[in-house]
């Protein structure tokens, strides 16, 4: 499947609602991509923009114990991508990765491109194929 990268205006609120707002995305399709902790290692969880992360979840897909949001200027320095930018692929440092099951849910969704306000629209099955994702039911 191809994909689309889709410019947009960053609007007021959460970078992922904003620009699920500006493209005409429905939230559920707006994924967002979260650094946490797992046992003192880093990993990746993508999730719809329009829930939030189940730690508890998460940690129990990955198989670790406990999972805690990373702090941003860790986030950051990992991914190489700035906060509200933090795009699943292409980051500097490859961690193991979980994709909420919705996505599975769409022929397309949207992930962040690597800096707010830009959009990369792709099959669920790509991102997953991309990222080695593990998928499983960690948003609430």
């Amino acid at each position: 499947m191809p994909h689309r990268v889709h410019p947009y205006e960053p609007g007021p609120g959460s970078y992922g609602e904003a620009g699920a707002a500006a493209l005409g995305v429905a939230p559920e399709r707006m994924l967002k991509t979260l650094l946490a902790d797992l046992d003192g290692a880093l990993v990746c969880a993508v999730v719809p923009v329009a829930g939030s992360l189940d730690l508890k979840a998460l940690a129990a897909l990955l198989g670790g114990k406990r999972a805690a949001m990373a702090d941003p200027a860790r986030a950051e320095r990992s991914s190489g991508y700035v906060v509200g930018g933090i795009s699943p692929l292409g980051q500097k440092h490859s961690l193991r990765t979980a994709v909420d099951e919705t996505a599975e849910l769409f022929d397309t969704v949207h992930v962040s491109a690597g800096k707010r306000g830009l959009s990369l629209e792709l099959a669920p099955a790509d991102l997953v194929r991309l990222t080695g994702a593990v998928v499983g039911d960690v948003a609430r």
